[in-house]
């Protein structure tokens, strides 16, 4: 079917040029004229769409070509149809993709969803060179969909006539400009961005740039580019836990599966988590920092990634989650437990001042930093062996990125590097366990979701029938 979804893509030539903070100006401003708003994010992103759900309140979705295909890119823009006007924030440069391709960029997704793009451009210390960076963006592919041009960093004084310049020499509208404002910049550690409740009056500080853009942006202009989208063909996704039964898993009650959310681990796609409640999970989060137990009656554990590293001493001091964890696992609770996770189940864990903590100590040896980024980027995994969520020879799309290794990453899989012959072993697998340093999509994966759930309704059947909470298991140490 076809829908009318307002949307408009904020593209850049490159990180750092300032995306995330002209989008979050965008949504505030736009939030203050009492539109219904959504967002999304170009790319296998968690810390911008934490940025995004600060200033709206309500979820960004992540879009991305790799980890998912085509026709959920664009339902997943589909459910913007009520909203008037969904803001899709691009990753890295517009044409970046994978390897040296435009596949999985920015680009990718506006051409799947025929989304008009607004180019953020630094303007700072350029005159006519300016012009011609936009020439070669708004040219580079045909079609671009690029529309329209915001000037980052830009003086009021010199705006006035970078823009007559910009448009008389390339024809591309320009819809205003940001000032430079030092107030409002966003820090970034390691992994980009800090997480959205590490920054210090982040409200403060995007009301700050929403004031100076409603001045400076027309926002009219930008408002009717996202009206003029053409109708996107798509079809919608089903919502919630009560979605059409044939989607869902034959089981007599809805498994709990404990989510640890707090500040060592926010990496989640709210995707997947849709995914598992449309197949009937229930999701309980909890805190490995500050709670004693799991949520009462879980049947399966979700550890994502985050910052472990950074409240190594906090996680280690909390014993009694610790055990926790550790019996659970032991105790055949299927458990998922990504980067962060993973970390979090070694014996040892150092920390960002190079101090070592102890750990859950499910998986043996020791999680340590190293001074670059170890592995970054999509990978494919294909599994050696079956386990909790892949059959032997089956592969699987991921991504990595960490600066931390460990000294048993495990073996269950093999990850290849897309368009490339690189690739190392990696993940510990067990039918009970997936842990490793690659981030699933269990969204774009729906055989792989439902597998997690039905082991889930397992365990849960087995520890109702059963004398003993204790079912046995594969010793993931043992696990090569």
């Amino acid at each position: 079917m076809f829908v009318q979804v307002p949307r408009v893509l904020i593209a850049a030539t490159a990180s750092d040029v300032g995306k995330t903070t002209i989008v979050c100006g965008l949504l505030r401003a736009f939030a203050r004229r009492g539109l219904r708003l959504r967002a999304c994010k170009c790319g296998p992103d968690y810390l911008d769409p934490q940025f995004h759900r600060g200033v709206l309140g309500v979820p960004s979705h992540n879009l991305d070509l790799f980890l998912s295909d085509e026709a959920q890119v664009r339902a997943l823009v589909a459910q913007g149809k009520d909203a008037d006007l969904t803001i899709i924030e691009g990753a890295m440069g517009y044409y970046d993709g994978i390897a040296q391709s435009h596949d999985a960029s920015a680009y990718d997704v506006a051409r799947v969803t025929s989304t008009p793009v607004v180019l953020v451009v630094d303007a700072r210390g350029r005159s006519l060179s300016v012009a011609a960076e936009v020439a070669g963006f708004a040219r580079f592919r045909e079609p671009s969909f690029v529309a329209g041009v915001i000037l980052n960093r830009a003086s009021a004084g010199y705006a006035p006539t970078l823009k007559a310049m910009i448009e008389e020499q390339t024809g591309v509208p320009v819809l205003g400009y940001v000032p430079q404002l030092e107030d409002v910049r966003l820090e970034r550690r390691h992994l980009g961005l800090v997480a959205a409740d590490e920054v210090a009056g982040l409200r403060h500080k995007i009301d700050m740039l929403a004031n100076a853009m409603q001045a400076t942006v027309n926002m009219d202009a930008l408002a009717a580019l996202a009206r003029g989208a053409v109708p996107l063909e798509a079809t919608t996704l089903p919502s919630g836990p009560n979605g059409p039964e044939a989607n869902r898993p034959s089981m007599t009650d809805r498994p709990t599966i404990a989510v640890a959310r707090d500040e060592a681990f926010s990496f989640y796609y709210e995707e997947t988590f849709e995914a598992l409640e449309r197949l009937g999970a229930r999701l309980a989060f909890f805190s490995p920092l500050r709670d004693k137990d799991l949520p009462v009656g879980a049947r399966g554990l979700y550890i994502g990634g985050g910052y472990p590293e950074l409240h190594a001493r906090e996680l280690s001091e909390n014993g009694a989650m610790l055990k926790a964890v550790r019996e659970a696992i032991a105790g055949g609770m299927p458990t998922v437990a990504e980067c962060g996770g993973f970390l979090y189940l070694h014996r040892e864990l150092e920390d960002a001042d190079g101090a070592s903590w102890p750990m859950v100590g499910t998986l043996p040896g020791r999680a340590y930093r190293t001074d670059r980024l170890t592995r970054f980027g999509y990978v494919t995994l294909t599994a050696r062996r079956d386990g909790l969520l892949a059959r032997a020879k089956e592969s699987l799309p991921a991504h990595e990125f960490h600066y931390w290794e460990s000294e048993r990453p495990g073996e269950a899989f093999y990850a290849r590097k897309p368009q490339s012959t690189r690739g190392w072993d990696c993940v510990v697998s067990t039918p009970t366990l997936y842990a490793g340093f690659p981030h699933l999509y269990l969204a774009g994966r729906p055989q792989v979701a439902r597998r997690f759930v039905e082991a889930c309704a397992s365990f849960g059947a087995r520890s109702r029938g059963a004398a003993s909470h204790a079912t046995p298991c594969v010793d993931p140490s043992k696990a090569h």
